[in-house]
């Protein structure tokens, strides 16, 4: 007999980081060890291409395709796209490849740093990764996981100009309405477009 509270889907504001947080963020994860150059390469991964934890637990050797600069990743619903490697990220995974820890029959790029060596790296791991990263990084938020370094990397595209079909295709959306979910934490851009409040007189 209670009604149900009305609920309406891509309501609510993404939470994403600011650019100084992600730049503390990056900072959290310097060094030479096999973990911090792996939980290196892991977070720009998710915050300059805006990968899902799962992308990045899944990605292999041959997805990574050097000499044409661009990073192949298989989504949901086995659907693909070749998205561009940045500089950065390109060699934040060479470090890590260098020193990442011989593991038989597997091209998984992502395995265990300690004993036994296996190619078991999965969705909760990546995000552990994100939430380690934020705690030494002394930033404080209520989303922790690895979704939220995706909302800030759309965030910061829009930030920068980068039309919403452009976002969504690097985003992998199917449906422009959820790329567009993104639009409301643009608030200059919202000034613009709001109407004048009108004048109340007595």
């Amino acid at each position: 007999a209670v009604p149900t509270v009305a609920h309406w889907r891509l309501a609510r504001l993404p939470q994403s980081l600011t650019s100084e947080q992600v730049e503390r963020l990056i900072a959290a994860c310097d060094g030479s060890s096999t973990l911090r150059l792996r939980d290196r390469a892991i977070i720009l991964l998710l915050v300059r291409l805006g990968l899902r934890a799962g992308d990045v637990a899944g990605l292999r050797l041959t997805d990574i395709e050097w000499e044409s600069g661009a990073l192949r990743v298989l989504g949901k619903g086995r659907y693909e796209v070749r998205l561009p490697l940045p500089q950065e990220v390109g060699e934040a995974l060479m470090r890590y490849l260098e020193c990442r820890p011989e593991v038989g029959h597997t091209d998984r790029v992502f395995v265990r740093t300690i004993a036994p060596f296996r190619p078991s790296v999965s969705n909760h791991c990546v995000s552990g990764v994100v939430k380690r990263a934020l705690r030494r990084a002394g930033v404080t938020t209520t989303a922790k996981g690895a979704h939220l370094l995706r909302h800030t990397a759309a965030t910061e595209m829009l930030r920068h100009g980068v039309p919403l079909d452009q976002i969504g295709l690097v985003l992998r959306h199917r449906r422009i309405d959820t790329t567009a979910y993104y639009a409301k934490v643009d608030v200059g851009l919202l000034k613009q477009v709001a109407q004048p409040w009108p004048e109340v007189k007595s």
